[in-house]
């Protein structure tokens, strides 16, 4: 019987390295561009005053909120939907799609306008994105997503704000 134990955690030793190796790949295709946005300089603390108590956690403690709390699950219009804290646009409403995971999710984000890192929060690697100018958390990325991109971008509805295809942008945040 410890035969056995040891061998199963030597196997699964053997394969740590390889969900690593698989997914840094993915993290590498998605980095901020640092020609198309610019950082903003502006400590988080500073952002509690402009969002909800829930949004806060989520975008500046790396939070999450409750699966299926979120209104933005049901939103089906056209539209963009901007980072909660400084308006930056994330997401076109084309990108989005019914994953059933109870959290809004899309396809793509918008080029350069998030950023990403490697969590291992939960042991196991993956890979959280961020708003690429106030630094805001907003989900993880999976690779159980759609094709061609087979990409579920799975974002915190609360982390978001959706304009609809007929109203302006509000001016970003600083």
């Amino acid at each position: 019987m410890k035969r056995r134990t040891l061998l199963q955690s030597l196997a699964m030793v053997a394969v740590l390295p390889l969900v690593s190796a698989c997914s840094r790949a993915r993290t590498a295709t998605n980095t901020i561009d640092a020609v198309t946005i610019s950082p903003l300089n502006k400590p988080h603390e500073s952002w509690r005053a402009l969002v909800s108590a829930d949004a806060y956690k989520v975008l500046f403690e790396e939070d999450t909120e409750r699966r299926n709390s979120s209104e933005l699950n049901r939103e089906h219009r056209d539209g963009i939907y901007i980072c909660a804290a400084c308006y930056l646009p994330l997401f076109e409403s084309a990108h989005k799609f019914e994953s059933g995971t109870g959290w809004p999710s899309f396809t793509q984000p918008i080029a350069g306008h998030v950023g990403t890192k490697r969590d291992f929060k939960l042991i196991l690697p993956r890979t959280e994105y961020h708003c690429a100018r106030c630094g805001g958390h907003q989900g993880h990325l999976f690779n159980d997503g759609p094709p061609p991109r087979n990409e579920r971008w799975c974002n915190n509805g609360v982390a978001l704000r959706f304009i609809p295809k007929d109203e302006p942008l509000p001016v970003l945040r600083s």
